[in-house]
């Protein structure tokens, strides 16, 4: 399985929002990511990258 950690990018800062994220979904200005054991969390922003080479995903706040 392949799993990503979600980092959220505001200005300067990098904070990592959850690790081992299985699925990312994608509502208007929201992005709700889930982990491998069924929790979520909402984050206001947008995808700027999934990168599966480094196992990241970036958002945009």
């Amino acid at each position: 399985m392949c799993e990503l950690k979600v980092i959220l990018v505001d200005g300067d800062s990098r904070k990592t929002v959850m690790e081992s994220v299985t699925r990312l979904v994608v509502d208007g200005d929201s992005v709700t990511v889930y982990g491998i054991f069924g929790e979520s969390e909402i984050v206001k922003g947008s995808v700027k990258e999934i990168n599966f080479g480094t196992g990241e995903a970036i958002l945009h706040k």
